[in-house]
């Protein structure tokens, strides 16, 4: 078994699938489904983007920003940390998420630190 971040970012769709969703009732209906299989081992919804805080070490100092990094992050809403077998299979859990329809998620492995580098 593998684990996986599931990063789900809502974005702006300009070609919506025509099945309207109710977003907490399917996310708690995934969240349910993935809790019980064991293949989801956490998540949660973040915060929004303008609570963040952007922080540096660098020669000249410290600094500590009000965030997001970058444009793109504030579209980051939550997270799950998937355990499966395979990328293939997370990438399946992924496709049963509403946000898929609603959003953008990206599947990425963790580090395999037992593989070296």
């Amino acid at each position: 078994m593998m684990r996986y971040l599931l990063l789900v970012c809502v974005e702006e769709i300009a070609d919506p699938v025509d099945e309207p969703y109710d977003d907490a009732a399917e996310i708690e209906r995934w969240v349910a489904a993935h809790d019980g299989s064991g293949a989801r081992v956490w998540g949660d919804r973040l915060a929004d983007a303008s609570e963040s805080r952007v922080v540096r070490i660098r020669a000249g100092g410290t600094t500590v920003e009000p965030g997001p990094l970058h444009p793109a992050h504030a579209a980051i809403a939550g997270l799950d940390i998937l355990e499966c077998g395979s990328l293939d299979e997370a990438v399946a859990i992924a496709l049963d998420h509403p946000m898929a329809r609603g959003g953008v998620l990206e599947v990425r492995p963790f580090y395999d630190w037992t593989a070296g580098s």
